[in-house]
């Protein structure tokens, strides 16, 4: 299996088909995500803030214009870090932050990895090999299915480490630290079966959640996630998943991982300033209404298009902004 760090937008069309289309599809607004950043506007007027990110953009000769953090050129790195505070965690960081909780919940310390610090003096870890055993009154069904959420997550290397994202050097998956990568190790270890790995891994998709503001930082998070079911599948099985299990994971995908402004819980610039106009016979008055969230800055006022999530133990959607404490109503 061939391994690629900076994933193919052309590998993708040509490998599994409507993948890409699924990635793509913000689930609140039923159109693409849009890039909602000016980093590539001279590329051409399907490259604008407001432009929704197509096929045509990202495939074929644009197949390299979206490429991880590490990759982009120096003077992108720093205004994308200057104008909106874009900064990536490398994954040993991650890592040691992720154990943090797992200790807690596991009630042992290092189950998954120990951190260590190498000749030239890098901080890695290395990796426990033995299958992960659970305390008493908590079972590995209960991790699978504990809830996380990454917060801007940019390329969500919280969620899935495939590659440090400071670096580009690529993670074996045995190797790998992120919250979804330790629920699909779990699963491994205690299914033997695809069937029954399938459900699980589905419900391991279900259970964790990312939001991003810029469309290209989102849909790299997005094609990450989806190639470390492949790469675990593979892993375990030898085998790719059937395109139809692909396809599955990817909607889980583009509903769990959305774009949004963290801080209004909305589209991104989606509210608006209007302006009512009022004639009479003697004169014309134009009255300025601002966005009322934006103006007192309360979550639960905007006039703009509130993110919606999938609640899958519900199956029922919901507004992100209503999972939040109500006392700011």
């Amino acid at each position: 299996m061939q391994i690629e760090i900076d994933i193919s937008e052309n590998n993708i069309i040509r490998n599994y088909p409507k993948v890409l289309d699924i990635l793509l599809l913000d689930q609140t607004t039923k159109k693409n995500i849009f890039w909602a950043t000016d980093n590539y506007e001279y590329l051409g007027n399907n490259f604008k803030y407001f432009s929704q990110i197509n096929n045509e953009s990202i495939t074929n000769d644009n197949d390299k214009v979206i490429m991880p953090r590490v990759l982009k050129s120096k003077i992108m790195q720093k205004t994308r870090s200057k104008n909106m505070a874009e900064v990536y965690t490398p994954s040993w960081v991650c890592n040691e932050q992720i154990n943090l909780i797992d200790n807690a919940w596991l009630k042992k310390e290092n189950l998954f990895n120990k951190k260590v610090i190498l000749e030239d003096g890098t901080i890695s870890w290395k990796t426990n090999d033995k299958k992960i055993k659970f305390p008493k009154g908590k079972s590995w069904r209960d991790y699978v299915n504990d809830t996380k959420l990454e917060i801007t997550c940019g390329e969500a290397p919280y969620l899935a480490s495939r590659y440090d994202t400071t670096t580009g050097k690529y993670i074996p998956v045995k190797n790998r630290i992120g919250f979804l990568d330790r629920k699909l190790r779990v699963i491994s270890e205690n299914i033997k079966t695809k069937k029954y790995w399938l459900k699980y891994a589905k419900l391991a998709y279900k259970s964790i959640y990312g939001y991003e503001f810029h469309g290209d930082s989102l849909l790299l998070a997005r094609e990450s996630l989806l190639y470390t079911f492949i790469e675990n599948y593979y892993e375990k099985f030898g085998a790719e998943p059937k395109l139809e299990d692909i396809q599955n994971i990817a909607t889980i995908i583009s509903w769990n991982l959305w774009q949004m402004d963290g801080l209004k819980f909305i589209i991104p610039n989606s509210c608006i300033n209007e302006v009512k106009i009022e004639h009479n016979l003697f004169s014309t008055t134009k009255t300025h209404i601002e966005c009322q969230g934006c103006k007192k800055n309360n979550p639960y006022l905007h006039n703009g298009i509130y993110c919606s999530i999938m609640d899958w133990e519900e199956n029922r959607v919901i507004r992100f902004v209503d999972m939040l404490d109500n006392e700011g109503k």
